[in-house]
């Protein structure tokens, strides 16, 4: 018997020496005047923190192999920023872990919940009144003492549109950017009294970025209407050069619409906040009941915040399973949102003039930059994990690792509904270093270092910024981003560099591997699936999967998109065994040292099929949003070139510089003192710039609105396609009336569900390709038939048994004529194959 009782009491000490991990509970029904145990658990994490600094301070025994702050499911409320401070650190033996009870879901929203909706009944300011029986109104509660400011609204989890000028995704144009009054110049708008509108914005898309700009004062002019603004953003976008207002004859200017105004409530889905009455207005979607909906608006911007100093890092902590949501951003209704690249806004901008600096000699301007709140924060913190969560329905960034950020896991998370950049990592300057200065500090505790990214999900980030991405990393080293999805993003999938420099820095040892980008370049071009700047020195990017770019409907430039993108000063990168539909790449001035091979949809099969989340996170791919718009897909481009009447372009010079860019240099097609070139070209817009410096005598046009396009393959039952083909090029005007050219771009934009009979037609000739390209009023298009057959025997074969044909070439004599040159009655010119 004394025996037994030995033997248990000494099972009895090995298990209390093996439960040397605490355990501190944290429950949406707990009371921060618990003890936080399992039985007694805390309200919020905060206390929780609390005991287990004091824990550690203490040396409690219980802690010997660590600290498990265990959130049970439901909704934590975080109305002011959790912060994570070095005493909260944990050790290597004894991490400190954030993390969810088993098989719950905790969420820590930074939002508050409206109710008590009521319809309007009454007539409310500027409301227009046809609308009125259509909207909702409710208070918003004061918070911690202060009114209550938002930028975003959520309904049932779904995303509501704050009031807008333009319905849907459509957007117009503005007329035209005043630098001289720094005032924007936009068509009148159908809206009463927007000068006494108060809190006014504009929305102007500007190349590979947008801004916010809070309008100062309306002046309507007839037809036409300036926009003045507010400081500081009004000094920035007036005296930034890049990205700037888009002005184009060609591809059309800045598209664009105003926001915040009570007289845009006008569609379900739409809301409106009266910040000085506070009171929202919304139209409820069709399935909403207002009376039992969920309503959130955010109003945290970090939920989380990691702030450890460079002497004293935050070390070993563990966050794991945990939901972040309902976060806010308000700077743009502060201070504007002008951003240069990436979702980082400017503080200060301007163009140099002269151009140049001590180390850049050719800089044209400068810039300082800030970034984006995020809903969790870490700064100066030491292997650290941030595992198995889900950032949702967030206004700004995910997840951002800032600076001293060393010996971090990002991985197995998800990201969904993001106004910004998913994940962001890396120095970009905001401390006050001008953004083309290479950074490599003298202490390496200030760097972003050893930093792993992996098996995250990432879908629907970049919706109000759309020039955020969805990995971005500025300054870091051995930085692995890999096994990664990316979808549904309105610019690049993934960033790596900053500086625009290939002189020496920090960046060595990056690593882009394994990852899935598709469905990008929503809005934004300039942009790539995978784009870098700078020297980074034994950098990889290897056997990830780019594909399905969307076709922006307000590109700069149609053409200016790529799988691959090397920007200025990119160095020392192998770049090999990357699956992309086609070699759409873009190496632009970039520094020594780069080797490319083995890039295309020549890669091996096996590179797709390994690519993204791992299968053993594959759940994490479940979430998927919904793909909507056309995917682009690569296709020969028209540069025309037009010298003096009876002037002879030097064919020669032409074909070396076309060989040059690799291109194909017998490419060139000619009609009188037309030269045309119809190929595939890396960057229409630089190649533009080279053919006009090699032939000043020549007037150098680019058609960047390919308006029809019928494709064997997409519109016939038999889809095969000849080998090799040939093409037959075309040049006419439409006739100069505005309202017959917009009929005839209606025509070919309905051509295939009104008209089936023309491509059936084509299908019939065994046309493998017709394409008709825009520039103003002139015309070109472009026949591609099998090699070897001639136009005028396949052409008779659209008509036969099908009168539709005729009756469409009858109609569409009317909007067509012939450019200058051609004879009396003379429309379509062929144009000869040089």
């Amino acid at each position: 018997m004394k025996r037994l009782h030995f033997c248990l009491f000494v099972f009895f000490l090995l298990v209390a020496s093996l439960a040397t991990a605490a355990d501190i509970y944290v429950s949406p029904n707990g009371s921060d005047s618990n003890d936080g145990s399992k039985e007694k658990p805390f309200a919020t994490l905060s206390k929780a923190l609390r005991k287990a600094r004091e824990m550690r301070r203490l040396n409690d025994a219980t802690i010997k192999d660590g600290i498990h702050i265990i959130l049970r499911g439901g909704n934590y409320p975080v109305l002011e920023t959790i912060v994570i401070r070095p005493e909260d650190s944990g050790t290597r033996e004894s991490s400190t872990f954030i993390e969810t009870a088993e098989n719950e879901k905790p969420v820590l929203s930074g939002g508050l919940q409206i109710s008590n909706w009521k319809k309007v009944t009454a007539p409310v300011n500027g409301l227009q009144t046809k609308h009125q029986s259509k909207i909702w109104m409710a208070d918003v509660p004061n918070v911690n003492g202060n009114h209550f400011n938002f930028r975003q609204l959520w309904v049932n989890d779904v995303k509501a549109v704050r009031a807008k000028s333009s319905n849907g995704d459509a957007m117009l144009r503005i007329l035209n950017w005043n630098k001289a009054e720094a005032a924007c110049v936009i068509p009148t708008l159908p809206f009463a009294n927007l000068d006494k509108a108060n809190g006014l914005e504009l929305f102007i898309h500007q190349w590979w970025e947008i801004a916010n700009l809070r309008v100062k004062k309306v002046q309507v002019m007839g037809d036409s209407t300036k926009l003045f603004f507010h400081q500081p953003e009004s000094k920035i976008q007036n005296e930034h050069p890049w990205p700037a207002p888009w002005i184009s004859k060609e591809t059309g200017n800045s598209a664009f619409y105003l926001t915040n105004a009570i007289q845009f409530l006008d569609e379900p889905g739409e809301w409106y906040l009266d910040a000085t009455s506070q009171k929202i207005y919304y139209w409820p979607r069709n399935n909403e009941n207002l009376t039992t909906a969920k309503v959130i608006a955010p109003f945290t911007e970090t939920l989380i915040s990691v702030e450890g100093t460079i002497d004293n890092p935050v070390k070993n902590l563990v966050i794991d399973g945990i939901s972040f949501q309902h976060t806010g951003w308000l700077r743009p209704s502060l201070q504007g949102h002008v951003p240069h690249q990436a979702g980082l806004y400017m503080t200060e901008a301007y163009k140099l003039k002269p151009a140049g600096t001590k180390t850049k000699p050719g800089l044209d301007n400068q810039a300082w930059v800030g970034r984006q709140a995020a809903a969790v924060e870490l700064s100066y913190a030491n292997r650290t994990r941030i595992k198995n969560c889900s950032f949702i329905h967030l206004a700004a960034t995910g997840i951002d690792l800032k600076k001293g950020v060393q010996d971090n896991m990002t991985k197995n998370n998800l990201f969904s509904d993001i106004g910004g950049t998913a994940i962001l990592a890396g120095n970009y300057g905001d401390e006050g270093r001008e953004i083309h200065l290479p950074f490599d500090p003298k202490d390496n505790r200030e760097k972003c270092d050893v930093i792993f990214i992996e098996n995250n999900f990432i879908t629907n980030a970049t919706n109000e910024d759309w020039g955020a991405v969805g990995i971005g990393c500025g300054f870091v080293s051995r930085t692995s981003i890999r096994h990664n999805e990316i979808e549904n993003v309105s610019y690049s999938g993934i960033s790596l560099g900053w500086g625009w420099s290939p002189e020496p820095n920090m960046m060595k040892d990056n690593r882009i591997v394994a990852n899935k980008i598709h469905h990008y370049g929503k809005w934004n071009y300039d942009c790539s699936g995978i784009y870098t700047l700078s020297a980074q020195t034994n950098s990889i990017i290897e056997e990830n999967y780019i594909d399905s770019i969307y076709k922006s409907p307000i590109a700069h430039l149609p053409s200016h998109w790529f799988y691959i993108y090397t920007d200025e000063g990119s160095s020392h990168f192998t770049v090999k065994n990357n699956w992309t539909p086609s070699q759409k790449y873009l190496q632009n001035n970039n520094g020594p040292g780069n080797v490319w091979s083995n890039n295309g949809p020549q890669v091996h099969d096996s590179v797709k099929q390994n690519a993204g989340i791992e299968k053993r996170f594959q759940y994490l791919s479940a979430n998927k949003t919904a793909k909507t718009g056309i995917i682009n897909e690569e296709h020969n481009e028209v540069i025309e070139l037009i010298v003096k009447e009876g002037m002879q372009l030097n064919l020669p010079k032409l074909k070396e510089l076309l060989a040059k860019n690799n291109m194909d240099s017998n490419a060139i097609y000619h009609w009188q003192n037309h030269y045309v070139i119809f190929d595939k070209v890396q960057d229409i817009g630089v190649m533009q710039g080279r053919i006009a410096n090699n032939f000043p005598e020549a007037e150098v046009r680019v058609y960047h609105d390919m308006f029809y396009e019928y494709s064997k393959k997409k519109h016939c039952a038999d889809k095969t396609v000849a080998k090799e083909w040939e093409h037959i090029i075309l040049t006419a005007n439409l006739v100069d009336d505005k309202k017959l050219q917009k009929e005839y771009l209606d025509y070919h934009a309905t051509q295939f569900e009104k008209w089936p009979e023309i491509s059936k037609g084509f299908c019939n000739a065994d046309f493998q390709q017709l394409l008709l390209f825009r520039n103003g009023r002139q015309l070109m298009l472009i026949i591609s038939i099998p090699k070897g057959e001639s136009l005028d025997k396949l052409n008779p074969r659209t008509t036969a048994n099908n009168p539709r044909v005729d009756e469409w070439n009858k109609i569409m004599k009317k909007y067509q004529e012939g450019i200058k040159g051609t004879k009396p009655g003379e429309t379509w010119v062929f144009l000869d194959h040089l």
